[in-house]
């Protein structure tokens, strides 16, 4: 152990044998228990013991419970987070996932529970957010870690209805500004549907229901009359960002190109930053287990991570797990809709809202054959559904790792992928034998008669036909390139027979997975240093096509000063995005607030229909500039290259002054995590808020970091980041940020922002001896006495 070690005795009841948790210096806990039973109460109890606050406020949003907290004001969120809520038979879902998983939810939840019950004798620690909004957190029920799906990555009911609204008010070739369609299809909208059918209105229920929980005075002292002018309180460009930004990076390279002989596996999943981090570092060691990575705190088990015998990551995959449905409704009987040859009723369920200061409300949550009802037209005779595999069992987020963290190689690893459901992602694994593999996974429904891109008729003729089965989704094992990878492109096969039921056509733009691939197709003795380094790359694909154009053509150009001076700037750079560049400040404020925008509105005039392009699909826009002469002419594109640049001088020297040999990306490219209590109590601005903190890259950079177009606020990128050295566990490496505590007073809380804004990593200690000499904390705990 380390030479200052606190430690501290705690007896629960529960726990049916001695264990101990085990915290060393960098925050990660090291749960060792003396049965799998156990193990899972102490994750429950450890996941509480960090997050507490976190995790009451994630089951309340879930559950649809926040208006009895924090008042009127979050009632429109309650019952739009009520529509999505599983409620299908439980022993079904229970047995989806593990044949244990009722068993490790309830061992869970009753950790969770002893941990709140531990505050309630012990009231120091609670977290200081629950005195601040003056709440108590609530006990939870195993299913309460089931039922939940609204945090989970689907995809592309909201699509479908912009798509609609798009080619209302323009076309599909428009609408491939927003994303485009890979494999390509041509999209008509289906016989006896009109556009009109589905209103943008129809997304609200669904954005409400999965938007993050924020807190503005006014919402929070909203009276009851008020309650229903919040049902807006995400934007739904933030919306659609989300879902074009929340990705990731996997890899896993064979020994046969390592350093060493072993394989190398990499993850770092990209999601919106937070404080606390959505993600959080867990070692669990039990007789018949031992695993350590990382998952979400609120489930157990670890989804990314390894155990004594095989590596696993994972990144988002553009299956398309959602579809829209139009339904014809009854003339003056709005509650019947026709399905088949003949009228089926609407569900209407009436549930009680409990909302702080009032009496509990009843309102009315409305669901067809398919899922939750998004928006009636009575007046029209129409209404409009959502069916999504959430509600299917075995579609909890991520709880499918319940299986595959215990298997022993990576073709066992495969074989429990069908215990596999949301989100859709691509897998790779890698194990001591020297095996690796790339599995994609997650229910796909079949559709016969549809790609899933547009609303359909919900009367019966477009039904899903299942899902495909694991084993006709892509996959590789051991390919001769020698490595496999993923950054959410499209990545199905290029021999998949296009007769198949369709799986996808949107996915993430492709500059990471193509500057990933690149390198390490480059590198024959890959390392961990190696792959710490591409987790790292802020290369940008965009800033080397664009800025090759223009020096192409610009030197033949009457230029202006600002223009002369920004091809100066541009000189010799390595299109690296660096947060000292100069030169990667000019070129993101030029691409991102000029030359994009303006490039839009060549090819959509319309602002109205802009606004709902936002913020363009990045492999249209470069293809739009490097091939202009299939829709417009060389000399408009270089006119609109050269205007929008000059105006990208002048808007940097503005943000940054007039040297521009001192501009820096950083100044402007700034990481802040804000803890949600910081527009509600002053203080916890200072105190509670983390950064803001300069780091370079963009979206489009393997070291992912999205940022607002507001004010390039870092607001998305690596949530943690793990590089696995396999078989040699204890050379692994990672780093959470902005720290694994999501206590204000935790020495733990911002510990790890630093070194993750730097690049630097931290260990990820697996064996018991290294364990032992890094700890920092000690936890023992006991079964509490019988009197107790």
């Amino acid at each position: 152990m380390t030479d200052t070690v606190t430690e501290e005795t705690i007896r629960l009841c529960g726990l049916q044998d001695e264990a101990e948790i085990r915290v060393d210096r960098w925050g990660i806990p090291h749960i060792r228990a003396a049965s799998e039973a156990d193990l899972f109460f102490l994750q429950g109890f450890n996941a509480a013991r960090d997050r507490l606050w976190q995790l009451d406020l994630w089951r309340k949003r879930g559950l649809g419970l926040l208006a009895a907290d924090f008042g009127p004001g979050y009632l429109a969120q309650d019952h739009a987070a009520r529509h999505f809520l599983y409620r299908g038979d439980m022993t079904t879902e229970w047995l989806a996932y593990a044949e244990d998983t009722q068993a490790i939810c309830t061992a869970f939840a009753d950790g969770v529970n002893a941990y709140i019950a531990l505050c309630n004798h012990e009231r120091e620690r609670l977290p200081p957010e629950f005195a601040v909004f003056g709440t108590r957190p609530a006990r939870w029920q195993p299913e309460d870690v089931v039922r939940i799906r609204s945090h989970a990555l689907t995809r592309n009911g909201v699509s479908e209805i912009l798509r609609a609204n798009v080619m209302a008010m323009a076309d599909a070739s428009t609408d491939l500004l927003r994303f485009e369609l890979d494999p390509p299809v041509a999209q008509t909208l289906a016989e006896g549907l009109s556009f009109a059918d589905v209103p943008l209105e129809a997304v609200r229920l669904f954005k409400l229901a999965t938007a993050p929980v924020t807190f503005e005075k006014e919402r929070l002292s909203a009276s009851l009359a008020d309650a229903w002018t919040w049902t807006e309180v995400t934007d739904l460009g933030e919306v659609v960002q989300r879902s074009a930004e929340e990705g990731s990076n996997n890899w896993a390279v064979h020994g046969s190109r390592t350093e060493s002989g072993r394989p190398i596996l990499a993850s770092d999943p990209h999601r919106a930053h937070a404080v606390p981090s959505l993600r959080y570092l867990v070692h669990l060691e039990a007789p018949d287990l031992n695993v350590i990575g990382t998952g979400e705190p609120n489930a157990p088990g670890v989804s990314i991570g390894h155990n004594d015998r095989t590596a696993f990551g994972l990144t988002i995959f553009g299956a398309d797990q959602e579809d829209i449905y139009v339904y014809e409704t009854r003339e003056g009987e709005p509650d019947l809709y026709r399905y088949g040859n003949g009228w089926e009723t609407i569900e209407r369920i009436e549930q009680a809202f409990a909302v702080k200061g009032h009496d509990a409300q009843v309102l009315t949550l409305s669901f067809t054959r398919h899922g939750p009802v998004l928006h009636e037209d009575r007046n029209r005779c129409r209404a409009v559904a959502m069916r999504t595999v959430w509600h299917s069992p075995g579609a909890a987020a991520y709880l499918g790792s319940l299986s595959y963290m215990r298997s022993a190689s990576t073709e066992a690893f495969a074989n429990n992928l069908g215990h596999w459901g949301t989100p859709s992602v691509n897998h790779v694994s890698a194990d001591v034998e020297g095996t690796i593999g790339w599995f994609t996974a997650g229910f796909t429904p079949v559709r016969h008669n549809w790609q899933g891109l547009l609303p359909v008729p919900g009367d019966g003729s477009y039904e899903w036909d299942g899902f495909l089965a694991p084993k006709e989704l892509p996959r590789s094992v051991n390919p001769a390139a020698g490595y496999v990878a993923s950054a959410n492109e499209m990545n199905l096969p290029v021999d998949r027979d296009p007769a198949a039921p369709s799986i996808g056509h949107e996915w993430a733009e492709g500059s990471r997975a193509r500057r990933i691939k690149a390198v390490l197709a480059a590198d024959r003795s890959h390392t961990l240093a190696a792959s710490m380094a591409l987790q790292t790359d802020v290369y940008s694909r965009p800033a080397e096509v664009i800025v090759t154009l223009l020096k192409e053509f610009a030197p033949s150009a009457l230029l202006d000063t600002g223009q002369i001076r920004s091809l100066q700037l541009f000189d010799d750079w390595d299109y690296r995005l660096e947060a000292d560049s100069a030169a990667a400040a000019l070129f993101e404020v030029w691409w991102m607030k000029h030359l994009r925008p303006n490039l839009l509105a060549r090819f959509a005039p319309d602002q109205a229909v802009r606004q709902l392009l936002l913020p363009g699909d990045f492999d249209r826009l470069l293809t739009l500039l490097e091939t202009p002469q299939n829709v417009w002419s060389r000399d408009e594109r270089d006119a609109l290259m050269l205007s929008t640049l000059a105006k990208g001088f002048e808007d940097c020297a503005t943000r940054l002054g007039p040297d521009a040999s001192a501009w820096r990306w950083g100044d402007l490219h700034r990481a802040l995590f804000e803890h949600a209590a910081s527009r509600v109590k002053p203080a916890a601005e200072a105190e509670w808020n983390v950064g803001p903190l300069a780091v370079g890259g963009s979206r489009s950079t393997p070291m992912h970091a999205a940022y607002r177009l507001s004010d390039f606020g870092v607001n998305a990128g690596a949530s943690v980041r793990l590089v696995m050295d396999v078989g040699s566990w204890d050379n692994s490496i990672c780093v959470n940020t902005p720290g694994q505590s999501g206590d204000p007073r935790s020495p733990h809380y911002a510990d790890l922002s630093g070194p993750w804004s730097r690049g630097d990593y931290v260990p990820l200690l697996y064996s018991r001896e290294r364990v032992d000499a890094e700890t920092t904390h000690l936890i023992r705990l006991f079964p509490a006495a019988d009197k107790e």
